[in-house]
């Protein structure tokens, strides 16, 4: 079958991590990018995957058959929409968006229609979760009794993310409640059931920037969870961790990749093939891709649709107002 036709548009961090980390890529191939910064050509260029850079998010849509938008949220439905129209599937970065009344009505209008659209959480694809998982199916976790989720940051934006601090550090659409948390909740959603706020508390600075540390607590499925996040009060980079402990035993996924196993002497064990983060995002990533081929041919696929990333983007907003 022939490979399906990828389209860019943002070829920021996440965009140049997609072309970096999945690429090439056996069912899908770059057919073009488009990014409004003069120094995404020669990052594009830098990544030898002989993607040209196109005129504009219209060349983009009209070269390929999928359209990953890897823009600023503000971007994210008027380029869905415009590729849906031109009979394109898309894989949108989350946030789905930055009005609430407009990611519904976007919603309504994909499940009416029955397009081709999913949001790119790359934990439907994580290795690493796929382990949890089957760890749960085997009895390891027996039933839940509670789920912890921890993600701690040095700064925020990362180190890696400062080019998009523009964005990132402010209050209107940034912050790591959006960036970060969102993954664990969407994990949670998927392993635990629909998501339920009891109660919540955020601290921000002065002058408009993001939150720097929120408390949570929420029920998932019946099953209580614990939020915790902050900036400033660790050394490393980022350290993050989703715990769920049953009756039979406890598991947790920790620091994106590693997947681990609480044994009978207290002592977390990591599965045998558990890799560092950077090993693994390529294998998510290269799953994604060929997900989205799936989806883009009509075939079967577990990527997060947009009703499961609006879920998600409500709970993170309810969050982030109290």
């Amino acid at each position: 079958m022939d490979q399906v036709k990828l389209g860019i548009v943002g070829f920021g961090i996440m965009g140049e991590r997609l072309v970096r980390s999945a690429f090439p890529h056996p069912t899908v191939r770059l057919a073009g990018v488009w990014d409004p910064s003069p120094e995404a050509v020669a990052r594009l260029a830098a990544t030898e995957s002989g993607a040209p850079m196109l005129a504009d998010a219209e060349a983009v849509i009209a070269a390929c058959d999928a359209l990953y938008i890897a823009a600023p949220p503000a971007a994210h439905l008027p380029l869905a929409r415009a590729a849906l129209r031109a009979g394109r599937a898309v894989l949108l970065e989350k946030p789905l968006a930055t009005d609430r009344g407009d990611a519904a009505a976007f919603i309504a209008e994909v499940e009416r229609e029955k397009a081709r659209a999913a949001v790119n959480f790359p934990m439907a694809s994580s290795p690493a979760v796929a382990q949890l998982a089957a760890w749960r199916e085997a009895g390891a976790v027996g039933a839940p009794q509670q789920l912890r989720i921890s993600t701690e940051f040095a700064r925020w934006p990362r180190g890696w993310q400062q080019e998009a601090a523009g964005w990132l550090a402010r209050r209107e659409e940034g912050g790591f409640t959006r960036e970060v948390v969102s993954h664990f909740l969407f994990l949670t959603r998927r392993q635990l059931g629909p998501l339920e706020l009891v109660s919540a508390q955020v601290e921000y600075p002065a002058g408009g920037g993001s939150e720097t540390a929120v408390s949570a607590e929420l029920r998932a499925g019946g099953v209580p969870v614990l939020l915790s996040g902050s900036v400033g009060r660790i050394t490393a980079d980022e350290a993050n961790s989703w715990t769920l402990t049953g009756a039979a035993g406890s598991i947790r996924l920790r620091d994106w990749s590693y997947a681990e196993r609480l044994d009978p002497q207290g002592n977390w064990q990591a599965a045998p093939d558990a890799l560092p983060n950077p090993a693994m995002r390529p294998q998510a990533l290269r799953a994604q891709m060929e997900k989205l081929a799936a989806l883009t041919r009509g075939e079967p696929q577990n990527l997060a649709t947009p009703r499961e990333a609006f879920e998600v983007q409500e709970m993170v907003e309810r969050i982030l107002a109290a």
